[in-house]
Formats: structure tokens, C-alpha cells, sequence
């Protein structure tokens, strides 16, 4: 199956920004959680975690055009997601605020061990790129590469107890 794009211009191309920045998220996560409003805690949890995978696919092609801003807001979203995506598989919780978010990786590092506060760093420190632009090509790589651990163990977590489940 391909990349599908779907362009969104004008109005509602601002409110869906605005809205998702009164939220403190990225369009990304918010889009996403718009769309699994209807979905039970187990598949919010894949919808956030494929999310999560998608975004650092685009990450890498926004690093292929030199295009490093992007590329960290990418690299941060999946962090995010990642996390939320752990909570909701975990507990059903969702998380709404950047504070849970931190709260809930201090669950994950005792759970999962403390190479995810590496990881959540070095995707925090990608959002700080994003809105500063400070950060060059390399740091975006260096973040990824953690940051891609941090998903991919999330997302064996969870697609490995949904085929027991199932």
C-alpha cells in the first residue's frame, strides 16, 4: 500500500494547527487522536504506535531533503506517541499534557529499563529543535536512532500481546 497525502488548505488547515498547538501536540498526534476517538484502549494503542513508525519514516525523508526542522518535529511526535501509545496498551490511560508524558516514561524506564529516558531525552531535546532551530543533520540522526529503539520496543510490546489475545 502507498503514501497517501492529503492536502488541507485555508481554514481548516489553520484550526487543525491551531488546535493541535492549544494542545501542545504536533498535527500528527492530534489528527491521530482525533481519528481513534472510537477505538478501545487496545487500538488506540496500534494506531499510536503505527503513527509513530510512519512519522520516523518521514523523518528520514525530511532529512533526505535537508529539511532538519521537520525532520526533529518527526522524530519528537514518534517519541510522544510512543509513550502514549505504551499507556494505552498498558492501562488504557490516555495522556494530555507534556507533564504526563514525562510521568508516564518514568513508568516505562522501570518497566522497560533506563535506556528509555535516553531515548525520551534525546526526542525532547527535538522538539526544543523544532521550535529553536538550533540543531543540525546530525543531531536529528542521533536522535532517531534512539528514538527508533524506543518504537520498536513499544511496538513489539504491543503487537506481540495482541497475537496471544487475539
Amino acid at each position: 500500500m502507498g503514501q497517501h497525502v492529503i492536502i488541507v488548505r485555508g481554514r481548516i488547515a489553520r484550526r487543525i494547527r491551531e488546535e493541535a498547538e492549544r494542545l501542545g501536540v504536533s498535527v500528527d498526534e492530534y489528527l491521530v487522536e482525533l481519528l481513534s476517538q472510537g477505538l478501545d484502549p487496545r487500538g488506540k494503542a496500534v494506531e499510536y504506535i503505527e503513527a509513530a513508525e510512519e512519522l520516523l519514516k518521514e523523518a528520514q525523508g525530511e532529512l533526505a531533503r535537508d529539511n532538519v526542522r521537520q525532520a526533529a518535529e518527526k522524530v519528537w511526535g514518534a517519541a510522544a506517541l510512543a509513550v502514549k501509545a505504551y499507556a494505552w496498551w498498558r492501562e488504557g490511560k490516555r495522556l494530555t499534557s507534556h507533564g504526563e508524558l514525562w510521568e508516564y516514561m518514568r513508568v516505562m524506564v522501570k518497566e522497560i529499563g533506563p535506556w528509555v529516558r535516553d531515548a525520551w531525552m534525546y526526542g525532547s531535546g527535538m522538539h526544543v529543535c523544532f521550535y529553536e532551530d538550533w540543531c543540525a543533520q546530525e543531531d536529528v540522526e542521533a536522535s532517531m536512532e534512539h528514538v527508533e529503539k524506543l518504537v520498536r520496543e513499544v511496538a513489539a510490546r504491543i503487537k506481540n500481546s495482541l497475537t496471544y489475545l487475539d
